[in-house]
């Protein structure tokens, strides 16, 4: 690995925790409403994912997607100022934490309902294939997702059409807080694409390397024709489902024996065993990484709130054969 890849590895690693964490200080002080779902423990899949698209791909995520957004490069401003309902945040704060939009770096959002990414996601892929491109999309959807009517409906067309989407299925083994084994018949979520003929992989969620590589193939096979591929992350949240969650339903020792494998931890030995990093370059990303995010959480205090609730709710009107319709 080169030594400017590590560093952006580790950058976005340390940039996930540390905007989680501040997320995390603000809505305890009121600064952010409504749901607020955190993504610690589960940086590798989106930076692994995520550093092996291409810029013309399309993303598509569901509630959690605080971290993606920031690793597709949306501004750590723009994210919190939209985390705290503000004007200037990417959905303009009309969509806040569940609904982060970037049509330039092609995020096409983070989706509240369960199951919807796959509708959204084989619409796009539809549209790649009529135009016969070159690009890909990537698809997230959580373990608890993989048991409704659209995901089914979704592989079947996708497969049907061969489609240019990566499924990806962030695994943390909990549906809110119901374990995988109690709300799936068949957990190892990977294999649900046999039926529709997609290709199906495993991959340690934890370890950003191995996530990394596990999209580069995925992505090789999209692009050369080989249709949709279904990747499964096994991965952990540290923390409960959303805020409201205390995660009581988690023994101490489970949370202990995943917290010693956490994902920024692993890659920061690995990086700096290699020799792509070395401690002192590790000391001055987190310092910047800090200043990035305090500097995120002020410009989201100070700036404005929304001043038109009812602005682009409505779409401009529009002549059909001559007449004005709306």
């Amino acid at each position: 690995m080169q030594k400017s890849e590590a560093r952006a590895i580790y950058h976005d690693l340390l940039l996930a925790r540390e905007f989680e964490q501040a997320a995390a200080e603000a809505y305890t002080q009121g600064k952010i409403g409504g749901f607020l779902h955190l993504y610690p423990g589960e940086e590798a899949v989106a930076i692994g994912t995520l550093h092996a698209a291409d810029a013309g791909d399309y993303v598509v995520s569901t509630y959690r997607e605080h971290v993606h957004a920031l690793v597709r490069g949306i501004s750590p401003r723009a994210v919190m100022a939209e985390l705290f309902g503000k004007a200037t945040g990417c959905s303009r704060g009309y969509g806040g934490s569940m609904h982060l939009f970037d049509r330039e770096r092609r995020f096409l959002g983070g989706y509240a309902i369960v199951g919807e990414t796959f509708t959204v996601a084989i619409g796009v892929g539809y549209w790649i294939a009529m135009n016969e491109g070159r690009d890909a999309v990537l698809c997230y959807f959580g373990d608890g997702a993989a048991n409704q009517g659209t995901f089914h409906e979704s592989l079947n067309m996708a497969a049907l059409w061969k489609l240019p989407v990566l499924f990806i299925c962030e695994n943390n083994h909990y549906q809110i807080g119901t374990e995988i084994h109690r709300h799936t018949a068949v957990p190892e979520i990977h294999r649900h694409g046999v039926a529709y003929g997609i290709p199906g992989r495993k991959v340690d969620g934890m370890d950003v390397l191995a996530v990394l590589e596990a999209t580069r193939e995925a992505l090789r096979l999209i692009r050369d024709g080989a249709g949709p591929q279904l990747l499964e992350c096994e991965t952990y949240r540290y923390r409960g489902h959303s805020m409201a969650d205390a995660g009581a339903y988690r023994s101490a020792l489970e949370v202990a024996e995943l917290a010693a494998r956490d994902p920024v931890r692993q890659f920061e030995k690995i990086a700096c065993g290699n020799g792509w990093l070395k401690t002192e370059e590790c000391e001055a990303l987190a310092r910047q990484v800090r200043e990035e995010v305090e500097d995120a959480v002020r410009f989201a205090d100070e700036s404005p709130e929304p001043e038109r609730l009812d602005e682009g709710v409505h779409a401009e009107p529009f002549h059909l054969y001559g007449e004005a319709r709306s």
